[in-house]
């Protein structure tokens, strides 16, 4: 597997409290849009991200974007 699975052509939109997350760049987790695991079979890994203060982000789950984990807009075009 070279490239990631699309998992949704649109963001997820979420408000996030402050933490460490682990966005999945492989596009298999379960629970989308962060890593379950299911990238252990690829050469795939998460990419890990903190959030300071409670915020809304939009996260890309295409996959696909310049700026992992977020949405850069390039869901549109695939």
């Amino acid at each position: 597997m070279n490239k990631p699975l699309i998992a949704a052509r649109v963001p997820a939109q979420i408000t996030l409290k402050p933490g460490t997350f682990a966005w999945c760049a492989c596009g298999r987790s379960s629970s989308q849009p962060f890593c379950d695991g299911s990238h252990k079979a690829t050469k795939f890994t998460p990419v890990f991200f903190k959030i300071a203060e409670e915020r809304e982000v939009w996260l890309c789950q295409c996959k696909q974007t310049k700026n992992p984990p977020y949405c850069d807009g390039t869901h549109k075009t695939l």
